[in-house]
């Protein structure tokens, strides 16, 4: 049996086959579909396990003297019956329980439903707000569930897999203090401490690599953490996440066991032999040739800087960027010259929406070439163009104007997004790329100030400390993020274990002495009680999820998912609460708006 046996049910509805004809069964389910042929009602009954046909003569009766006409979709019955093979001609090859069905000797309704709000079975058209009201309803469907139980499988394999590697299951704490991790965190009032907060964290950084100075050695946690920041399809304000950390490593040894763990991940969910190590990529190449951090690798069509063709140009655009040291940078589409105007327009919509103001298209055709800009640029440098790219008859340029900062981003969308309207990007295609040496430091597009790519315990590049003080943007992280398809996968670093080290990165990231020491004190002392060498990495499990199931956003790995407005709509959360529990927290509420102090 699949399921536990119990006194409801002997046997599930996926399980049932030719071996089990002329048995008696008890099953149990959801009334999938139902069919009433008159003399006849034929019921699919759904549970966790699959669908198993029943056949009800409607002149039977319930225990409550009810008739079997009575049942409607989404009831929960009973059945007892026995197993029949389907005359010839009715089996359903595609169905595993195709072959049979259960001719119903009792029945009872164990619950009976209202008409649900959208479909369950089949093509759903109801919207994702909807279905996210009604998620109980939605997880009914069995793409949902097989998504969950892969997620539970994926969560065996890795304990399975760190376990046997050495590494200890350690839980940290959830209420903690507020660190900086790169985004806002989520905060709880203290009842007890009044005008004080905990914060739920962002991930378990701080607490792994104390486990590393108290001398843990190979520490991994399934961990959930909290971030309050924008949201998309592929983020979540709480989620889960693969934290590890091992002492007396560099960043070889975390990559290596990492690519051993998905290697074997891969084995067991996918049945695939994945083939380490996987590619390394420096972060500036990443940028340079991809316009990202997290390139997809399962199609070429690369950027090509094409600045020294229009060095002398009078074309206004690409001379206002050139002068403001911008860049001309575009993509050499193969053999698709013939795309339509309403195309290209389209494709120019993309770009917009990434932030550049437009696109200019060449068409390589023989014997002469074509172009939106054509009165506006000279034949020398319409000829360099296609030299620089090795532009054939049959290919498109797409050209992009503005600094790194435009031309990156929009390249890298209008990559991606020609790379799916050709389906040149196969789903069962896997490209894992670690992208090594990121920046140590960025500058926030918030509020201009210096801050960490990853976090402020990144170890610096080796032979790159001396710069932290006179030119903190050139100096390189000790970092490392995996990358597969155009999806992170997660990321990590080898740490700071030297004291004052720490404190010089503090520094440089604006802070004061008294600050850091308020935030940081806890871990800059215990920096002076021996600190291995020591990193890990961090992977998002959802996002693992995601990839390997196929589904199109995290909210189709996780049970009770947010919205993109970070919003619980099944359970209407977030909510207010009294002005009591306020009074008990020490918030007090201001006016009769929503504004709290």
């Amino acid at each position: 049996m699949t399921g536990f046996e119990t006194s409801y049910r002997n046997r599930t509805c996926g399980e049932l086959g030719g071996k089990d004809v002329g048995h008696a069964v008890k099953v149990c389910g959801w009334v999938g579909r139902r069919r009433d042929h008159g003399g006849l009602i034929f019921i699919d009954l759904r549970d966790r396990y699959g669908i198993t046909q029943i056949v009800i003569d409607p002149s039977l009766q319930f225990e409550s003297g009810e008739s079997a006409r009575s049942i409607r979709l989404e009831y929960v019955i009973q059945i007892e019956g026995m197993v029949e093979r389907r005359p010839e001609g009715m089996v359903n090859p595609s169905l595993p329980t195709g072959e049979i069905e259960v001719r119903a000797q009792r029945f009872r309704i164990l619950s009976a439903a209202l008409p649900t709000p959208f479909q369950i079975e089949g093509q759903i058209e109801a919207s994702e707000d909807i279905r996210l009201r009604y998620r109980y309803l939605d997880l009914r469907r069995s793409d949902l569930q097989k998504n969950l139980i892969l997620k539970c499988r994926l969560m065996k394999v890795t304990r399975d897999f760190l376990l046997s590697n050495g590494f200890v299951e350690i839980e940290t704490p959830i209420l903690t203090r507020r660190t900086p991790e790169g985004a806002r965190d989520y905060v709880v009032p203290s009842r007890i401490h009044p005008g004080k907060f905990y914060a739920l964290p962002q991930s378990p950084q701080l607490y792994k690599q104390l486990l590393m100075f108290a001398g843990m050695d190979r520490y991994f946690q399934i961990a959930r953490c909290f971030r309050d920041e924008d949201l998309r399809a592929d983020r979540q304000p709480e989620f889960t996440q693969i934290d590890v950390e091992m002492s007396f490593i560099d960043e070889e040894d975390v990559m290596s066991v990492t690519e051993m763990y998905f290697r074997e991940l891969f084995s067991q969910l996918l049945g695939l032999d994945l083939k380490p190590p996987f590619p390394r990529m420096p972060y500036v190449a990443a940028m340079e040739r991809y316009g990202t951090d997290r390139p997809d690798l399962r199609f070429g069509m690369e950027i090509i800087d094409f600045t020294r063709c229009f060095e002398e140009t009078g074309f206004g655009i690409f001379r206002k960027a050139l002068d403001n040291h911008g860049r001309i940078r575009g993509l050499v589409v193969r053999g698709k010259s013939g795309y339509s105007r309403k195309e290209l327009d389209e494709l120019e919509g993309e770009v917009r929406k990434a932030g550049a103001k437009g696109i200019v298209w060449v068409k390589g055709k023989v014997p002469g070439w074509v172009s939106s800009a054509g009165r506006h640029l000279t034949d020398g440098e319409i000829q360099a163009v296609l030299k620089v790219g090795d532009v054939g008859a049959d290919d498109l340029v797409l050209l992009v104007a503005g600094a790194d900062g435009v031309t990156s981003p929009a390249l890298d969308h209008l990559r991606r997004t020609i790379g799916r309207r050709e389906r040149w990007a196969k789903p069962t295609d896997f490209r894992f790329l670690w992208v090594v040496e990121p920046p140590l430091f960025e500058i926030s597009v918030e509020d201009g100030r210096l801050g960490s790519v990853h976090h402020p315990f990144t170890s610096p590049g080796a032979g790159r400390s001396e710069s932290l003080e006179k030119d903190p943007l050139s100096v390189s992280a000790r970092a490392y993020d995996i990358v597969l398809n155009g999806v992170e996968l997660g990321g990590g670093s080898i740490r700071i274990n030297d004291r004052s080290l720490q404190e010089r990165v503090l520094r440089v990231l604006g802070m004061s002495k008294d600050e850091y020491l308020d935030k940081f004190g806890f871990l800059l002392e215990a920096l002076d009680y021996g600190a291995p060498p020591h990193g890990g990495i961090a992977l998002g499990m959802d996002r693992i999820a995601m990839m390997i199931s196929g589904a199109g956003s995290l909210r189709e790995v996780i049970a009770f998912p947010k919205t993109t407005a970070a919003q619980g709509l099944m359970e209407g959360s977030p909510s207010e609460i009294g002005d009591r529990e306020l009074e008990e927290l020490h918030i007090k509420k201001l006016d009769n708006s929503s504004d709290f102090s």
